[in-house]
This record gives C-alpha cells, structure tokens and sequence, in this order.
C-alpha cells in the first residue's frame, strides 16, 4: 500500500515559502550561526511555526542549500568539459569563490561536502571525485605542482571566504587579489617551495569542523517555543 503525502496547505505553504526565503537570507549573511529563531524573526513568524515545517535547523539547511550545492556540482561539470584541466581548474576557484563570498550558508555547506557526518555528503559524493579526476588531469599535463591534493582545495576556499567575510567593509574584492596570488602559487613552476608534509583528511575534516559553526546550535526539542 502506498502512503498519500498530503499537500500543504495554502497558508502553510505561504509560510514555508516565506520561512525558506528569510533562512536564505540570514544564512547568507550569518552563516551557520544563524539560528532558527533568528530566522523566525527574519519572516515575521512565530518560532513555533518554523519548528512546525523544520524541526532541526538541518533539515531547513537542507531545505536551503540542496539547489545551490547542486549548482556547485554542476559548475565542477563545467570545468571538467574544459579542454584544460588548468583552465578548468582556475574557473572553479574563481566562481567559487565568488559564490562562496557572496553567501555565506552556501560557503558553510560546501566545506561540509565530503564529511561523512555532516548531511551533506550525497553531494559530495558527486561533488569530490569530479574535483579529484580535475586534480588528476592538472597533474597529468604538468600545471599543477605535484605536491598540491584535493584536501588543501576546502581549506584554500576557507581561507578566501574568511578573508572576505573580514575585509568586507574595507575592501569588499580583497580576497580576489589573494585568490590570484594563491592561484600562481599552484602552478607547477621550476622554484616551488617545499610544502612540508600533505593535508591528510583527518586534518581537513579537524579544520572544516572549526571554520564552520555547528549546524545544530540547538538541541532538537530543547525548550522549542510553542
């Protein structure tokens, strides 16, 4: 037997739309930081209703950000058609970057990708292998030094978005001046520098833990409003 999954109301549904739109908007300029009780007062709803359509604030992440991290697959698609896998490599960095700036929920989520504890893994399971096999190619031809892995890509990203989410006030496109400077340092070039030992995932995953704030600030049902 099938189960029937009733259709929202038309008021309920107002206010699930209503409640997306605000989280897209408090995440993005807050990051995981945001609660859903700022998010609440962002839609001018009660908190109640919010935890009525998303009882966690992973589940209204998920909500959120499950189009925008499919766009960043998409984009990983992109550069990897690229006849270049510098090219390819480079425009990723770049759009993504810029994307990450711009929004900084999308920027927390997308250092989540490819840490199993985190619900986002589904993406990155797309996400990783097609930045992995970009990676590959770009040794390959020789354009990027070999001593540079798909671990320290996470960590440039956390780099640039901090660095933007600081200087934004004062010099709102700093971070593209440091973004071209990390991008030359990546090429392979007689003169590279020794790196010391490689990002391993453990460090990735003990890095990512601390750049991003938890996704559940709140513990599910702890003193939920009514």
């Amino acid at each position: 037997m099938t189960e029937t999954v009733r259709p929202l109301r038309r008021d309920a549904q107002r206010n699930r739309e209503r409640i997306i739109e605000a989280a897209r908007e408090v995440f993005a300029a807050r990051g995981f930081a945001a609660t859903l009780d700022d998010v609440a007062h962002h839609a001018a709803v009660g908190v109640g209703t919010v935890y009525r359509r998303f009882p966690t604030k992973e589940a209204l992440i998920e909500a959120v950000f499950a189009d925008r991290l499919e766009d960043l697959v998409s984009l990983a698609e992109d550069a990897l058609a690229l006849p270049s896998a510098w090219d390819g490599l480079t425009m990723l960095l770049r759009r993504t970057a810029r994307m990450h700036c711009g929004d900084r929920g999308l920027r927390d989520a997308a250092l989540c990708i490819g840490i199993d504890k985190h619900h986002f893994a589904r993406v990155g399971e797309h996400m990783v292998p097609l930045i992995g096999e970009l990676i590959d190619r770009a040794h390959a031809e020789g354009t990027l030094r070999p001593d540079v892995g798909l671990q320290d890509f996470p960590i440039i990203m956390a780099m640039i978005t901090d660095l933007a989410r600081h200087a934004g006030d004062t010099r709102p496109a700093i971070h593209e001046r440091y973004l071209e400077l990390i991008i030359d340092g990546l090429k392979a070039q007689p003169g590279n520098g020794d790196l010391g030992p490689a990002v391993t995932q453990a460090d990735l995953e003990a890095i990512v833990e601390d750049c991003v704030p938890p996704i559940e600030a709140r513990r599910p049902g702890a003193n939920r409003p009514s």
